[in-house]
């Protein structure tokens, strides 16, 4: 399966605003210029993150956006789903009925097990992102990193 790059884009913006002060916000313009990104497009991604209510967004000079909720409530599942949709990667369109290998109806009674295992894959995949929240994810980087974000937002380094 292959995701957008805004979903890389979205995770680590998200996992950023992690690192802010409580109740601290970025602008859309700050976060783009800290990775590199067009900040019309990450503009978009974000707002997509502030309709599930994984972050909210202030308007003003001093606006920008920041966690909706506490970073341990915050899912990577929450985070792709909100950019990405909830649909499975993968649909079985039964082509094992077409053409000159066609099986016989009775012969496909039963769900195709290529669909069964591609949606178990796809269930497997969604257990572990929910497992991992943005609490999780801060307590793996290194300890300095959330006052280097800081400081490299706000312009100081």
């Amino acid at each position: 399966m292959k995701l957008p790059v805004s979903t890389e884009w979205v995770l680590h913006c998200a996992t950023t605003l992690a690192q802010l002060d409580p109740g601290a916000s970025a602008s859309a313009a700050q976060l783009a210029q800290y990775y590199d990104l067009p900040a019309a497009y990450l503009t978009k991604q974000l707002k997509s993150l502030v309709r599930a209510g994984l972050l909210a967004a202030t308007t003003g000079p001093r606006g920008g956006f920041r966690l909706a909720r506490p970073a341990s409530e915050i899912t990577l599942l929450q985070i792709v789903e909100a950019v990405d949709g909830t649909s499975p990667p993968y649909e079985c369109r039964e082509i094992r009925q077409q053409g000159r290998g066609a099986l016989a109806p009775e012969e496909c009674r039963r769900t195709c097990i290529l669909a069964e295992k591609m949606a178990d894959a796809h269930e497997a995949w969604r257990r572990t992102l929910a497992e991992v929240t943005l609490a999780g994810i801060l307590a793996a980087l290194p300890p300095s990193a959330p006052s280097r974000t800081r400081r490299r937002l706000a312009g100081t380094a």
